[in-house]
């Protein structure tokens, strides 16, 4: 008898997961509260409702009679999906592991609670007055961040450099984007290497089996935190990379996560300690499954699936190669009209993929989060030296011409 996946979201990011399970012979169901998410054309059962809503995905995987359920890179549905999972006894991560990881509050108690490197942090609540955030901040050294807890792609993150000065505006900044009504302030870290390693590890039978870390990009003109794109390899010196992975493995272990893709954010601090910002219960944004397959040649959304329908994925082992593969996210530096995107012709023998979102025309906006990129432009090149020359003038060489 045909298996039956159930699938929490139909974004155009997710719509690789929904034809992946068919590809491997499975009957999908999706849920989605957006009537006009692409999903819906891909699926074969499609249910309009909110995948937060965990009684309702509930009833749906009863009525469907699903053997397995994944939100595929949401973090706003996981618990959704290991709650149904948990409830049917269908394979799923645990679910005081999937909110912990879920909600950044939780998270950085846990790790220091468990002892892992973690900056200093306090939380409070959306309807806490900014006189009284200002005084629960009072502890912290500055700069702090300021950001929501459950939200992704750097929405609604704010540093403050000095004092409380635009404590206020980023604290309205934060609310807006905080569906749980708990936001987190901590210290802002002194990278001790200069980026953000970031990419997505694969977990089976509780173990690490795929390391794709990568050097996490920036533009300092537009968005210090927001990412812009992924450059692989990371050039991390060998024995950080041994002290990251160990600690990996060790968070990994003690939340007793078992399978899956999840989305890393470590920071190297003071010391060259590695501090695990984000271990993100499903696979990254900005299309990194795809950049990480097409460099390792491993299909991890086919792997993703295969997990939550409890099946053994194929081979997932992957601890690095030759290759120099980076993404680059066209964005607009200002909000306005678009008139054209410029790339300029020496950096044409280097791309090998290029997905644009808009056409000329529409209305663009200032790129403040993950989720205003206009574009993807995927990159493979000969050497790290070659790469690091042309990421370092990446924004000269592709040009957004707004009006």
């Amino acid at each position: 008898m045909q298996k039956t996946l159930l699938l929490l979201g139909g974004a155009q990011h997710q719509v690789c997961a929904i034809q992946a399970a068919k590809r491997l012979g499975y009957r999908t169901v999706l849920c989605d509260y957006l009537t006009d998410n692409p999903g819906q054309y891909e699926a074969d059962v499609f249910y309009l409702k909110s995948t937060t809503d965990r009684d309702a995905m509930l009833e749906v995987a009863k009525r469907e009679h699903v053997d397995g359920v994944i939100s595929f890179g949401s973090d706003a549905a996981l618990p959704s999906a290991a709650y149904v999972a948990e409830q049917l006894g269908l394979p799923t991560n645990p679910l005081a592991s999937v909110e912990t990881l879920s909600n950044k509050h939780l998270f950085r108690a846990y790790l220091s609670e468990h002892g892992f490197n973690c900056p200093q942090a306090v939380s409070f609540g959306v309807d806490d007055s900014d006189k009284e955030v200002s005084r629960i901040c009072e502890g912290l050294r500055r700069p702090i961040i300021i950001k929501p807890t459950d939200s992704s792609g750097s929405k609604g993150v704010t540093i403050i450099e000095s004092g409380n000065q635009g404590l206020k505006e980023a604290l309205a900044k934060a609310r807006e984007y905080s569906r749980n009504h708990v936001l987190v302030a901590e210290e802002f870290l002194t990278y001790e290497y200069p980026h953000l390693i970031g990419g997505d590890i694969f977990v089976v039978n509780g173990k690490v089996t795929f390391w794709g870390l990568m050097d996490c990009l920036r533009d300092e003109r537009v968005a210090k935190l927001v990412p812009v794109g992924k450059a692989y390899p990371t050039s991390l010196a060998p024995e950080f990379r041994a002290m990251l992975k160990q600690e990996v493995q060790r968070l990994v272990d003690s939340l007793g996560l078992q399978f899956g893709e999840m989305n890393l954010e470590v920071i190297v601090g003071p010391g060259g300690k590695p501090y695990i910002i984000e271990l993100g219960g499903r696979a990254g944004g900005n299309l990194i499954p795809q950049q990480l397959s097409d460099i390792s040649g491993i299909d991890l959304v086919e792997a993703s699936v295969r997990c939550a329908m409890g099946d053994m994925p194929d081979d997932t082992s992957f601890d690095g190669n030759d290759r120099f593969i980076a993404t680059h996210v066209v964005h607009s530096c200002k909000d306005g009209i678009l008139q054209s995107i410029e790339i300029d012709r020496s950096l044409k023998p280097f791309i090998y993929r290029t997905l644009i979102y808009v056409t000329e025309g529409d209305s663009v906006k200032k790129i403040r989060n993950g989720s205003e990129g206009i574009g993807h432009i995927f990159l493979r090149f000969e050497s790290l030296n070659q790469m690091h020359a042309i990421l370092n003038n990446i924004n000269d060489l592709v040009k957004i011409n707004v009006a």
